[in-house]
């Protein structure tokens, strides 16, 4: 083959590679482009839940409680030796109030001290899972709410009982979306207290027990924290009780007896298949009591 003969393929086979160099890069692009829509589009959804809770906090902070009025008196009765009276007092209006009349699915609001959880609680019966991709108001959201197992008794028990309530793990940090953060110890030091209103009173916690889990097959023989919610038998209390401190990531140095009763958060985690990460706390007090709304 000549000179030019060999110029001329190799110009051709140049020419062959500057091609596909612009195709392929018109490809990866485009790819990105695909991929910054997607995120765009995932991400705007996450940011307008959290836009209408926030709408929601918003405007439970504009209706301020009603302060409890004075103890009413009974007039003077005309007979010697009575004497007046005193009615007690009405109780204080509860602070989320508002969102219980707007929706009755809402069984409590959670507050977790310095973290992005402080969320309406919902419970619906005869399908528990129906708020797990719909807002508080009932539209589709695929952050959903956080949902109250529907064998979490909010209702005091015999013995022990366990509010087990789920959430999503969102990649914002949304809903449940931190709460892995708990695996290190410093941030369970900053964040060991939560509060939950139920319609009747402020119930406070303190964190018992962090830990990775999963969900299991029904037939396999192992410790399945999801499945306690209350017991007034001593073995049973101790079975949940012992599993969770010996699972738990770290000593909280908190302890329980049977009678206590428990608050359970579980999320979706990655460790394994159908993975959970989960933290449950005590309750420690109900100082706050409210009227019913």
């Amino acid at each position: 083959m000549g000179e030019y003969g060999k110029r001329d393929r190799e110009k051709a086979g140049a020419q062959r590679w500057k091609i596909t160099a612009v195709i392929c890069g018109f490809v990866a692009v485009a790819a990105a482009v695909v991929t910054v829509v997607l995120l765009t589009g995932f991400f705007g959804e996450e940011r307008e839940s959290e836009m209408k809770i926030e709408q929601l906090r918003v405007k439970l902070e504009s209706e301020e409680p009603s302060a409890s009025p004075e103890p009413e008196q009974t007039e003077a009765s005309n007979e010697p030796g009575t004497e007046q009276a005193e009615q007690p007092a009405r109780l204080p209006e509860n602070p989320y109030a508002a969102a219980f009349r707007e929706n009755g699915d809402m069984a409590a609001w959670i507050v977790v001290e310095g973290t992005v959880i402080d969320y309406p609680v919902m419970q619906t019966m005869e399908d528990e899972n129906y708020y797990l991709n719909r807002d508080f108001y009932g539209n589709e959201d695929k952050a959903g709410c956080l949902i109250l197992d529907t064998d979490s008794p909010v209702y005091d028990v015999e013995g022990s009982g366990n509010l087990i309530i789920h959430g999503h793990n969102m990649k914002t940090g949304t809903m449940f979306g931190e709460l892995d953060a708990y695996k290190d110890e410093d941030y369970y030091q900053e964040h060991k207290h939560m509060q939950l209103y139920t319609r009747s009173e402020k119930r406070e916690y303190e964190v018992l027990a962090v830990f990775y889990s999963q969900v299991y097959y029904s037939t396999d023989q192992v410790f399945k924290y999801y499945n306690f919610f209350k017991t007034e038998d001593e073995t049973e209390f101790h079975d949940f009780y012992d599993n969770i401190k010996k699972m738990s990531l770290y000593d909280t140095g908190v302890e329980a007896q049977l009678g206590d009763q428990f608050l359970t958060l579980s999320t979706c985690a990655y460790h394994v298949e159908d993975g959970r990460f989960v933290v449950v706390a005590k309750e420690t007090g109900r100082e706050e009591k409210y009227e019913m709304p």
